[in-house]
């Protein structure tokens, strides 16, 4: 089999409610969606979700490297011969982490297609199902109550609530929430980068009574030594997510100690491929892994689900990115209900598109 057609295309999704963290607002986003095609007969498909600040991509630049070194490497090549490809993608497309994430789980969605299994079956398949968080912006405290009111009517167990603009107003959003969910409900917070180390501890200090179950990057990427501080001397589990961005950091954080949990966003490290081998360090380490993801198209959340269901450290999943998004072509990817993501039963990704899109 051989790739004859690499394909590639934007797609801007609007939300239908727009949401504040520590650094923006976010009112609509731009997905690029990518299709493989082969000259057997099956056709595959990957989704990027560029983000400026996170990782350094706009959709024009995710166009611009898959056709200046994503095309030229992939027409003509074998696709099952993954490894040989990667390396000859990664010089070109090593500052595009959402670029190359979306020709991975193309790839991954192609071994998928052909072997006639779901991914999650193919890369391990460990469980069938998986328990997200959603995520509630940046709000009033009273706006930030009901809205997780809501949340857990709909049947969402588990609420990430972003902060890191100022400690009290973030603790007391967290008090209140806990007495209008109950205890029965998981809270994590995500600070975004937000905290200094002494923010930090005091925010853990004041929220002792909610019970946190994480405090994700209370403090700045550039300066890792802040998180470990905060790490070593904070009563509650720290989550790395923006220091996280390929294997290499995952090392670093491994071995100097400096967080108790990791965030593996398939846009930030590249795709399946560098999510694998970085589960393996946390997994070797004793660090519990959490997959996250950007604002993406129910598409790149598969590609996230199939990896968070074929590994048993991967305990967490905050893959609630496509909620929300008005017009994604690929909404029946996943299945969420409940709180609950499901994968489609159909082989690869689970996902082909109508015959007439684009």
């Amino acid at each position: 089999m051989r790739i004859v057609a690499v394909e590639a295309w934007p797609v801007e999704l609007e939300l239908e409610e727009p949401y504040t963290i520590a650094y923006e607002t976010v009112e609509r986003v731009t997905n690029v969606f990518v299709r493989l095609v082969t000259d057997k007969g099956p056709v595959a498909y990957g989704c990027a979700a560029p983000d400026l600040e996170v990782t350094g991509e706009t959709a024009e630049t995710v166009l611009e490297g898959i056709a200046e070194h994503g095309e030229p490497i992939l027409r003509g090549a074998d696709p099952f011969r993954r490894e040989r490809i990667h390396e000859r993608l990664r010089p070109g497309l090593r500052p595009q982490p959402a670029a190359m994430a979306a020709l991975d789980m193309a790839l991954y969605d192609l071994l998928g297609k052909h072997c006639g299994l779901p991914l999650w079956q193919l890369l391990g398949g460990f469980r069938s199902r998986i328990k997200t968080s959603i995520t509630l912006g940046i709000l009033p405290e009273a706006e930030t109550v009901e809205r997780a009111r809501q949340r857990v009517a709909q049947g969402f167990s588990c609420l990430k609530i972003k902060g890191g603009l100022d400690v009290e107003a973030d603790a007391a959003r967290l008090l209140h929430v806990r007495e209008a969910v109950g205890p029965g409900v998981e809270l994590r917070f995500d600070a975004n980068q937000g905290y200094s180390v002494e923010d930090a501890l005091r925010f853990v200090k004041l929220t002792r009574g909610v019970k946190l179950e994480l405090l994700e990057q209370p403090t700045p990427k550039g300066q890792p030594a802040l998180m470990g501080s905060v790490t070593r001397r904070a009563a509650i589990p720290i989550m790395a997510d923006e220091s996280l961005m390929g294997l290499r950091d995952a090392f670093r954080l491994a071995r100097r100690g400096l967080a108790d949990m990791v965030n593996v966003k398939l846009m930030k490290v590249g795709g399946i491929t560098e999510a694998l081998q970085i589960e393996s360090v946390a997994r070797s380490a004793g660090l519990e892994v959490m997959v996250g993801c950007m604002d993406e198209s129910a598409l790149a959340i598969a590609a996230g689900l199939h990896f968070a269901l074929a590994r048993k450290n991967v305990a967490y999943a905050d893959l609630d990115g496509h909620v929300g998004l008005i017009g994604d072509p690929a909404a029946n990817a996943v299945t969420l209900s409940r709180g609950v993501l499901r994968p489609s039963s159909l082989p690869g990704l689970g996902w082909n598109p109508p015959a007439a899109a684009s």
